[in-house]
């Protein structure tokens, strides 16, 4: 059964229906996988292999009486922040090493409900606050492209589960490119979806068991990650709360031919490493040769620097909150980051950014952002940038104030690499694979579209992979 290791969940589901495998033989060949590789990758940290043998001998059971659930006996894995009955649930804070919820998150809840198999939770990093995934608890986790390189933060360890082949489904999380490094990073696709349509609830700090209850300013999202796109529309559509297709906008794109794309390569914060230049350029070349209209955004057509500007704002106001204050009271580490992420809109401010401070101000602002990126959707389906500046870096352990990140040879500030993942704010992004640097590790490329636009952007993303082709196993894990 390792030959089916990197098949997608569709193509598991026609096996399944067919009885050309059981879902106990797929359970038993996630397993021996997991137990085989994982040792050195250390992805898979939560292990619920016992529940997880019950219920596949339960999907087969429902399998033989012809049910239909679209996972139904298909592995998965989820994200450790997120709350699975029984389970630990700590976010890699030590202080909560022993917390375990009494009830499945909501979202976990459908992905149950379609039949999905979880056998685990995948490593975060310390309270979920770092594009590296390591903590006291459970360690480091490494991407499977190259072992010395971060699989990306804080939905790290599920990317690189992904990537190995271990499962082909997993649930993740983004507040400043969770989702979206991790996918980059490792070569896979993930889809951060329109603010409000996929259900929070069971995705908060230990001990909060019936969630927050206030909207962290709209920073926060659930969503899928997979290693196709075709998997991603599956789960996407399974997750969605009760009425929130009706909120959806009509499917936009057919095919490439008539997509009109508009291209976003450069950061006004931030460089963007020449590698990344040239993938995306790559793809832009790709698509005018399959007839697409693409063209380069000017100057005026968006305020990136009053995008993370205001970001960064509301992640500072996010953390003064009472509630949150009082749990990451007992997560030190997670304080310190959050400083340094505010701290970055001193260095990142322009004169256009530099009186945020007042509530007023920064309500406006969003505002002024949400007219522009309308704009922008009245003449484009998509707008395409880079996922985040460089492509996977290695691991870094040093203190939140002594980090750096290379670009080109050249040191940055380390948190400023929020430049990216802050653009867009509420909006749907996917990202999906479109090349490789040098080195070999993967490129990604973010696909934002309109609010609620989600179907469009992760049907571009199809209609690529269908296209250019997508994932690519790493050679180590085929």
């Amino acid at each position: 059964m390792d030959n089916a290791a990197f098949s997608c969940c569709s193509d598991l589901n026609v096996a399944l229906r067919e009885r050309s495998v059981s879902a106990v033989e797929l359970f038993e060949a996630a397993v021996a996988r997991i137990e085989r590789l994982d040792p050195e990758l250390n992805a898979v940290v939560v292990r619920d292999f016992e529940r997880a043998r019950a219920a596949s001998r339960e999907a087969d059971r429902a399998l033989a009486a012809d049910d239909r659930r679209p996972l139904l006996g298909i592995p998965i894995t989820v994200k450790e922040s997120f709350n699975v009955t029984g389970l630990l649930t700590t976010w890699g804070m030590p202080d909560y090493r022993d917390w375990r919820p009494r009830y499945d998150a909501e979202a976990v809840t459908r992905l149950k409900a379609a039949g999905a198999v979880v056998l685990g939770k995948t490593n975060v990093p310390y309270a979920l606050a770092d594009w590296q995934t390591s903590n006291q608890i459970y360690g480091r986790t490494a991407n499977p492209w190259n072992l010395e390189c971060t699989p990306g933060g804080s939905s790290g360890g599920g990317a690189a589960a992904l990537a190995a082949g271990l499962v082909p489904l997993e649930l993740g999380s983004d507040f400043a490119g969770s989702l979206r490094a991790p996918a980059h990073f490792c070569g896979i696709v993930s889809h951060r979806p329109s603010v409000g349509l996929i259900s929070m609830r069971g995705h908060a700090p230990p001990t909060v068991e019936g969630g927050l209850p206030f909207d962290p300013f709209d920073l926060a999202a659930i969503g899928p990650m997979a290693r196709f796109a075709v998997d991603l529309e599956l789960a996407f559509e399974l997750l969605l709360n009760e009425n929130a297709a009706e909120r959806l906008e009509a499917l936009q794109l057919q095919n490439l031919g008539n997509a009109r794309v508009l291209v976003i390569s450069q950061h006004p914060l931030q460089p963007t490493a020449r590698a990344i230049s040239v993938a995306l350029h790559q793809l832009v070349e790709r698509l005018e040769a399959v007839g697409a209209r693409v063209s380069y955004a000017g100057p005026k057509s968006l305020d990136l620097s009053l995008c993370t500007a205001v970001f960064l704002q509301l992640v500072r106001s996010t953390h003064q909150h009472p509630l949150l204050n009082s749990v990451l009271a007992r997560a030190p580490d997670r304080g310190r980051v959050f400083h340094q992420l505010a701290a970055a809109i001193d260095r990142l401010s322009t004169s256009s950014t530099a009186e945020l401070c007042g509530l007023q101000a920064l309500n406006q602002a969003r505002l002024d952002l949400s007219a522009q990126w309308r704009t922008i959707f009245e003449q484009w389906d998509v707008v395409l940038c880079p996922a985040m500046s460089t492509p996977a870096f290695r691991h870094n352990e040093e203190s939140a104030e002594q980090r750096t990140i290379m670009i080109d040879q050249k040191p940055y500030p380390y948190f400023d690499q929020v430049a990216w993942p802050s653009t867009a704010p509420g909006l749907p992004a996917t990202v999906a694979p479109i090349g490789f640097d040098d080195g070999g590790q993967p490129i990604g490329v973010q696909i934002i579209g309109p609010m609620f636009g989600d179907r469009t952007t992760i049907r571009m993303a199809c209609l690529m992979e269908r296209e250019f082709g997508g994932f690519i196993p790493p050679l180590h894990y085929r």
